[in-house]
């Protein structure tokens, strides 16, 4: 984890605040820095949204501010990403600011109105092959890699 140049209690409220407003909102600009942190921690929520048990929901009200934020989390983010394995959030960089030259990123939720650039379909998973018994595969690798010959043999002929 990114230490982002704070002490602890101070980077902990800041990142609880930004997951909060990000998915109040759906889309933030910060720095690149707290963007890649911000994103793995508002992936983790989504999750504790699809799950939808009440540890779950225990759990995200420990850590993001808000019961309309909460409230979000398990019913309209749930719903949206139900069949989506992972990968809910996007991070797209902007520009270089202009007072310390930070590069600035947005970040957003993927499959949403609005947003920046489309999602990528899924890669479709490759079939899942049987696995053969080892007979089968001794056969199969000597067709492919014949033996070598010794060379005093083709010298004797």
């Amino acid at each position: 984890m990114r230490k982002l140049n704070r002490p602890t209690g101070h980077r902990m409220s800041m990142l609880r605040t930004m997951v909060s407003q990000l998915v109040k909102h759906e889309r933030i600009e910060t720095t690149v820095a707290k963007a890649k942190e911000v994103r793995c921690l508002a992936d983790n929520m989504v999750e504790l949204g699809k799950e939808g048990t009440l540890a779950a929901e225990r759990q995200a009200a420990a850590f993001v501010r808000g019961d309309d934020v909460i409230h979000k989390l398990f019913t309209e983010l749930a719903y949206r990403y139900r069949t989506r394995e992972g990968g809910y959030t996007r991070l797209l960089r902007t520009r270089i600011r202009v007072g310390d030259s930070a590069e600035m990123a947005y970040i957003e939720f993927v499959d949403r109105e609005n947003e920046l650039r489309q999602a990528k379909p899924p890669t479709p998973q490759p079939p899942q092959r049987l696995p053969m018994d080892p007979w089968t595969r001794s056969r199969l690798t000597t067709q492919f890699a014949p033996p070598k010959e010794d060379e005093n043999f083709r010298a004797d002929i």
